[in-house]
């Protein structure tokens, strides 16, 4: 969330027709982010409104629905629009005191921006009013992977550093933490067994389901083709995205749990590798069949790996690969989606007034 939100404040800074004063805090760093987190909300509680004159704003754009709890407790004392942005997490998060806030948090904002239409229903789920919401993608930093080393170059790397057998072999990737709803485990158990011999499965991410998927690849009698990398460097994980032939995002429904947009489907697509994802939550509003990969249903193993086989063995890879870098250029570049921000930005200010 931090990441996207830096993004789009540069972009923002870049429009002529909008001015920026931003408040912002690096909350990362194991063991600081909730403290860092809580003397920011508390510095701004008692500064926010004060700085809203000062700079005689026309709105307040909060970062997530952490930062817009904010709202809840400052409204009386801002006489201008308020909106956030959410994420998903930020939404379901399944925490009794959290979710008694949500909804009133709601009730003080104008507008909310959801990166997703699943996380958008989550917000109404939640008592938003459906005419105070709209489905805004993330935007995508071009640059930051817009050069990906060479596709030979990247599998002669993976083989000689980790060891992976990828001579004559096909390899899929899944990158991100390793929790449940990710769907590592599920995909190692129900979907690699239907999968040939010639595929070998590559995994980037750490996280407390690592055990979990590490014996599921031992049970399934297959870890001679599953290769659990942990957590790597941009310049192992360009490596991996390029190498990779297909990027797999087995997400399974985990109450409490959501993928609010999935951003790791388009960096893979950056280094022209299509994925097939499960069609569920945000996943579904960054796959578009056919363009970049294909969605299937979620914990459908069969169908699952049907179409995985059936891009690998009838040329069909080919063709997407060269269609989905194009894709993401054209629909989720950060100009693109800044401009429907600032659209959407001053339909709440002309509302309000």
């Amino acid at each position: 969330m931090q990441r996207v939100s830096q993004q789009l404040i540069r972009e923002l800074e870049r429009k002529d027709s909008v001015q920026v004063f931003k408040e912002t805090v690096n909350a990362s760093g194991k063991g600081k982010i909730v403290a860092k987190t809580a003397s920011f909300l508390f510095k701004e509680l008692m500064e926010l409104p004060h700085q809203v004159r000062e700079h005689q704003a026309d709105i307040v754009l909060f970062s997530s629905m952490v930062t817009a709890s904010l709202a809840y407790l400052v409204r009386s004392r801002i006489n201008i629009p308020m909106v956030t942005i959410n994420h998903g997490r930020d939404v379901t998060l399944p925490v009794g005191i959290y979710q008694w806030l949500v909804p009133r948090v709601f009730d003080k904002l104008d507008g909310v921006i959801s990166v997703s239409r699943a996380t958008r229903e989550e917000c109404i789920k939640r008592g938003m009013p459906p005419e105070k919401g709209v489905a805004l993608p993330n935007g995508f930093d071009l640059n930051r992977l817009g050069h990906f080393p060479d596709k030979k170059e990247s599998r002669d790397r993976l083989k000689r550093n980790f060891n992976i057998p990828l001579d004559q072999k096909l390899m899929l990737l899944t990158v991100g933490r390793k929790v449940k709803r990710k769907g590592h485990e599920w995909f190692i158990r129900e979907v690699m067994p239907k999968l040939g011999d010639q595929v070998v499965y590559v995994t980037v991410g750490d996280g407390p389901q690592y055990d979990n998927i590490s014996e599921a690849s031992e049970d399934m009698g297959c870890s001679d083709r599953i290769f659990l990398l942990g957590r790597q460097p941009d310049e192992v994980l360009k490596q991996a995205y390029a190498a990779a032939d297909l990027f797999v995002m087995p997400n399974i429904p985990v109450e409490g749990d959501m993928e609010g947009f999935g951003i790791v489907l388009l960096e893979a697509n950056m280094a022209q590798t299509p994925a097939v994802a499960a069609d569920l939550e945000g996943i579904k509003d960054v796959i578009a069949q056919g363009k970049n990969g294909y969605r299937v249903p979620a914990q459908n193993a069969d169908e699952f790996a049907a179409r995985v086989r059936t891009i690998l063995s009838n040329g069909e890879l080919q063709k997407l690969s060269q269609t989905t870098r194009e894709y993401v250029q054209t629909q989720f570049s950060w100009n693109h989606v800044a401009d429907q921000y600032v659209h959407y930005l001053q339909q709440v200010a002309d509302q309000y007034g």
